[in-house]
C-alpha cells in the first residue's frame, strides 16, 4: 500500500485547498441525504400512517417538527413540509452536480500532471537510461498503466465520498437507536473482514493485468517494426497463434476480476437482506422500537448498504490498480536516478557550445555495465580532433566507434577519463550545451508521420521558406521534393516509409543542416545514396569545412576521402592516422581492406 499513501500525498500536493473543497461538500451531501431521509417521518404522521405518535414522539426533533406542521391550517401543512422536502432534495442535486464536475476536473488535472512529470522524466533521462530500456515498457506506462492510475484516482475519491455519506448515515442511525444500529454494524464489520482476501484476490488479478498488457504492448511494437522480416518470410501464421494465445489470457483474466466482482456484489445482497431481517425481528421482539423509529432504520440501511457494496468494489478495483500505480511509481524512479543535470543552453535559450580548437579525450574508459565482469567498450582512448576539420572514424561492427561517438557528442560519460572541449572539460551543464551544438545524422534515419515542411520545422521553427529550400539544396534533396505532387507539404508516413532509404537519408541531412550547428555528425550518413548523389554532398560537406567540425563514422573509402584524419578504433582502442595510407600501418592494413571489401559489396 506504500504506492497508494505515495500518491495519495501526491493529489493533495497537487490540488491544495481544492481537495479540502472536495471533502466539504461531500459532507454537505451526506448531511442533505440524511435530512432527506428524516423528513420522511414528519410527512408519513401527517398523513397519518403512523398513528397520532409512533412517528414522531420518540425521535430527536421530529415531534417538535411535526407539532409545529399541525399549527398551520391543515390545508397548508403538508404542502409546507413537501415543499421543504423538494428545496432540501433541489440543494442537494444541485451541489451533487458542482462536486461531480470538480471531482472529474481535479482528477484530470491530476493524471496530467502525472502525465507531464513522467513524460519530463523521460525526456530529461541519460542515454544510458535509454540504452538499457526497452521503448514498449514507456508507452505501455504512459497508456494502459496511467489509464489504470487515472481510474484508481477516481475510485478513490469515489470511495473517500462514499465513506463520508455513510459515516454520517451511521451517526444519523446511532442518533435514532444506538442499539439496533451496533448489531447491524458489528455484523457488517463481520462481513467486511471476511471480504477482506478478496481485495487482496483482485491485486493479484491486477498484477497479473499490468504483466499481460506489458507482453502486448512489447509484442505488437516489435511486430510492427519488423513487419516487412514477417510478411517477406511468410510469419504471419506463427504471429497469429502468439496473438491469439495472449489475447485469450487477457480475456480470462478480465473474466477472473468480472467473476470476482459479481460474487462481491451477490454476497452483500444476500447478506443485506438477511441483516434486515435480522434487526427488524430484533426490533419487535427484543428492543421495542417505536414504528417510526423502526422506519427510518429499515431506510436508511436500505440506503447504506448498497454504499458498503459499492466501498467493497471500490476497494478492489483500487487493489487491481495498485501494480499500475507500482509501475508508474518504478518508472518515475528509474528516472529521477538517471536524470541528467538541470537546466544547459537548451533550456535557458542560451548560445550553443561552440568549438574553436578542439574536441579532445583523454584517457577515457567506457563500459556499459558496473560489474567487474563487465567488458570495457573504450580502453584508455585519447585523441584529439581538430575544430573546422573533418574526422572520420573507422572499424568493424563492435569496434567502439558508436559508443566513442556518443561520449563526443555528450550522450555518455566516461566512466574515467575526460572529455574537453577548448582544453576545458565536459561535465554537467557544459554536455548539454555541447548536444546544443551537434546535429547528428544517423545510418538509419528517422522522420516524424508528417509533411516535409513540419519534419524539417522541428529543429528550427522559426526557419524561413527560403532557408528550408538551401538546406534541401545542399542535400541534394530540391529536386526530388519538387518533384511531389505537394512539395514540402507531402507527408512522409510513419518513419518516412513513404520515401526510399535515399531520400530518407538527404531529407534528415538538410534537417541537421538547417539547425546550423557547430558540430555535425554522420553515421553512415550516405550509405543508401547511388554514386551520384554521394558525390554531391560530399562536395556539399568538404564546402563546410573550416565552418564546422565534422565527425563521420564511414565504411566507404569515398567517404572518407576528404577527410583530415582518420582515427582507427579496434576492440576498444582507437588511434589516430594523419593520412589514408597510415591505416594500413597502423592497423596492419585491416581496416582499408574491409573497407574495400565492403565498398566491392555495395
Amino acid at each position: 500500500m506504500g504506492e497508494l499513501r505515495y500518491y495519495l500525498n501526491t493529489l493533495r500536493a497537487y490540488a491544495g485547498l481544492r481537495l479540502y473543497g472536495q471533502l466539504a461538500a461531500m459532507v454537505a451531501l451526506g448531511l442533505f441525504d440524511g435530512i432527506g431521509i428524516y423528513m420522511l417521518v414528519p410527512m408519513l404522521g401527517l398523513l397519518g400512517l403512523l398513528g397520532a405518535d409512533a412517528g414522531a414522539g420518540s425521535l430527536p426533533l421530529a415531534a417538535d417538527g411535526l407539532a409545529a406542521l399541525r399549527r398551520l391550517p391543515e390545508a397548508y401543512a403538508l404542502p409546507v413540509l413537501l415543499a421543504a422536502y423538494v428545496l432540501v432534495m433541489a440543494a442537494q442535486a444541485l451541489l451533487q452536480r458542482e462536486q461531480s464536475i470538480r471531482s472529474a476536473r481535479l482528477q484530470q488535472g491530476f493524471v496530467r500532471h502525472l502525465r507531464l512529470r513522467l513524460y519530463e522524466g523521460l525526456m530529461r533521462a541519460n542515454w544510458r537510461f535509454f540504452i538499457r530500456s526497452r521503448r514498449s515498457d514507456f508507452h505501455h506506462v504512459l497508456t494502459s498503466e496511467l489509464a489504470r492510475a487515472s481510474q484508481a484516482t477516481y475510485l478513490l475519491l469515489q470511495l473517500v465520498s462514499s465513506l463520508i455519506f455513510t459515516a454520517i448515515q451511521v451517526g444519523i442511525a446511532f442518533w435514532l437507536s444506538a442499539k439496533l444500529t451496533a448489531v447491524v454494524l458489528v455484523s457488517g464489520a463481520a462481513i467486511a473482514l471476511f471480504m477482506r482476501r478478496r481485495i487482496r484476490r483482485a491485486k493479484e488479478v491486477g498484477s497479473r493485468t499490468g504483466e499481460l498488457s506489458q507482453q502486448y504492448f512489447a509484442g505488437l511494437n516489435d511486430h510492427f517494426n519488423g513487419i516487412k522480416d514477417i510478411k517477406s518470410n511468410r510469419l504471419e501464421a506463427s504471429y497469429l497463434d502468439w496473438f491469439r494465445a495472449l489475447t485469450g489470457r487477457m480475456e480470462a483474466n478480465f473474466s477472473a476480476f468480472a467473476r470476482l466482482q459479481a460474487t462481491t456484489a451477490s454476497l452483500y445482497k444476500i447478506s443485506a437482506a438477511a441483516l434486515i431481517a435480522l434487526f427488524v425481528y430484533l426490533a419487535v421482539a427484543a428492543l421495542d422500537v417505536a414504528p417510526g423509529e423502526l422506519l427510518l432504520v429499515v431506510v436508511l440501511f436500505a440506503r447504506l448498504w448498497p454504499r458498503f457494496t459499492s466501498i467493497q468494489s471500490g476497494a478492489e478495483q483500487i487493489g487491481s490498480a495498485i501494480p499500475a500505480l507500482r509501475s508508474l511509481r518504478e518508472l518515475e524512479r528509474d528516472c529521477a536516478e538517471a536524470r541528467e543535470s538541470e537546466g544547459g543552453a537548451a533550456d535557458r535559450g542560451e548560445a550553443a557550445l561552440s568549438v574553436r580548437e578542439s574536441i579532445e579525450c583523454r584517457h577515457v574508459y567506457f563500459r556499459y555495465g558496473s560489474g567487474d565482469a563487465d567488458e570495457y567498450a573504450l580502453r584508455d582512448v585519447s585523441l584529439v580532433i581538430p575544430a573546422g576539420k573533418m574526422t572520420a572514424i573507422v572499424g568493424r561492427s563492435g569496434a567502439g566507434k558508436s559508443t566513442l561517438v556518443d561520449l563526443l557528442m555528450g550522450l555518455l560519460e566516461p566512466e574515467r577519463g575526460e572529455v574537453l572541449i577548448d582544453g576545458e572539460p565536459v561535465v554537467r551543464e557544459r554536455r548539454l550545451a555541447l548536444r546544443h551544438a551537434v546535429s547528428y545524422v544517423a545510418q538509419d534515419p528517422f522522420l516524424f508521420h508528417a509533411s516535409i515542411r513540419d519534419n524539417l520545422l522541428a529543429v528550427r521553427p522559426a526557419a524561413s521558406e527560403e532557408e528550408l529550400w538551401a538546406a534541401l539544396r545542399f542535400s541534394a534533396s530540391d529536386a526530388f521534393v519538387q518533384r511531389l505532387p505537394e512539395g514540402l507539404d507531402t507527408v512522409v508516413g510513419d518513419r518516412g516509409v513513404r520515401l526510399s532509404g535515399g531520400e530518407r537519408q538527404r531529407l534528415v541531412l538538410a534537417r541537421a543542416i538547417l539547425r546550423k550547428p557547430s558540430i555535425l555528425v554522420l553515421d553512415e550518413a550516405t550509405s543508401a545514396l547511388d554514386a551520384d548523389n554521394e558525390a554531391l554532398i560530399q562536395e556539399a560537406i568538404d564546402r563546410l569545412k573550416g565552418r564546422m567540425t565534422i565527425i563521420v563514422i564511414a565504411h566507404r573509402l569515398s567517404t572518407i576521402r576528404g577527410a583530415d584524419q582518420v582515427v582507427v578504433v579496434e576492440r576498444g582502442e582507437a588511434a589516430v592516422s594523419k593520412e589514408h595510407g597510415g591505416l594500413r600501418a597502423q592497423s596492419g592494413g585491416a581496416a582499408e581492406e574491409r573497407m574495400e571489401q565492403a565498398a566491392a559489396v555495395r
